[in-house]
């Protein structure tokens, strides 16, 4: 899915040219992975207004990630959404996707070095499904990875720190190659963990579960939208342990993350979820998701940042 330029990203504070948002190759992120970014979505609803969803969760968990990493962030909350809201309206974006980072530029390539300036961009595009629209209506192939999600003492999970996508990254394209469409990890004791960049949710008997925050996940904020709105449904939700075979045996699964938004798994390991579609609670799920990010409900405005 290639990107489509724009005219401006925001870069340590000023809007600069797309073709100008450069760095030097000796910069020590692209060396070593210290960065921190977000993936945020902004909306056009159906009364025409455009919206940056969750905007301040998305910023608040850049900042959490930049003290993870060890990095002082040079500009506040307030300056980084500022910036959002700046990139959108300045590309004339109605819905776009924006990808802020934090990451360490040119200055020593020590692995410890505090040399490298903090330096911070925000850039916004088009992107449609980042699992296909068929995939949003009829749900996707999915395969058990390999590779496994590590531990807490591994990696930094709750954070999202470019340098630990890589297992990400090889899950996802093993799974391309393997004809499926995205990788499902395990932790490191053999249950469910998360996609590649989504969580997961599922469903049996009517019971919607999904691996709580201390699990080895990343605390997806779509993934709260999803626990809010069910909740709101009646729709009884756990957040506990899964299995690997309880995948298997499950009425629906999904997937949420702001790229994919909420996507049915209709086949795991060539085993059919379900009735091999989309369920009647993801159904429900999906509708009221949209409703709020692309419709006309107007109860959950507090999670807009109108442009």
């Amino acid at each position: 899915m290639g990107i489509k330029k724009v005219d401006t990203i925001w870069v340590d504070g000023s809007l600069v040219p797309w073709d100008q948002a450069t760095d030097h190759v000796l910069a020590h992120t692209m060396h070593y992975g210290v960065g921190a970014f977000e993936g945020i979505r902004a909306y056009q609803r159906a009364d025409g207004k455009t919206h940056i969803f969750r905007l301040r969760e998305h910023v608040e968990r850049l900042l959490d990630s930049c003290a993870i990493c060890t990095m002082d962030s040079p500009y506040s909350s307030e300056q980084l959404m500022q910036a959002c809201v700046d990139v959108v309206k300045a590309n004339k974006m109605s819905s776009c996707y924006l990808r802020p980072l934090v990451y360490l530029g040119y200055g020593a390539l020590g692995l410890g070095s505090f040399e490298p300036p903090v330096r911070t961009m925000v850039a916004c595009y088009e992107w449609g499904a980042y699992l296909g629209d068929d995939g949003l209506k009829k749900g996707i192939k999915c395969m058990i990875s390999g590779f496994t999600r590590a531990n807490g003492n591994a990696i930094m999970n709750k954070g999202k720190i470019c340098g630990q996508y890589v297992t990400s990254v090889l899950a996802k394209r093993m799974a391309i190659k393997s004809g499926f469409e995205e990788a499902l990890m395990l932790d490191p004791q053999g249950y469910v963990a998360e996609g590649t960049g989504e969580n997961i949710f599922v469903i049996k008997d009517d019971v919607v579960r999904t691996p709580p925050t201390s699990a080895a996940i990343l605390k997806g904020i779509t993934r709260d939208t999803t626990i809010q709105l069910l909740r709101e449904q009646g729709v009884d939700v756990r957040e506990e342990a899964i299995a690997r075979d309880e995948l298997y045996t499950a009425d629906e699964v999904f997937l949420t993350g702001t790229a994919a938004e909420i996507t049915p798994v209709r086949d795991i390991d060539h085993r059919k979820i379900g009735r091999g579609e989309a369920g009647p609670i993801t159904r429900r799920l999906q509708e009221a998701f949209f409703s709020v990010v692309k419709g006309s409900d107007t109860k959950h405005d507090h999670w807009l940042t109108f442009v």
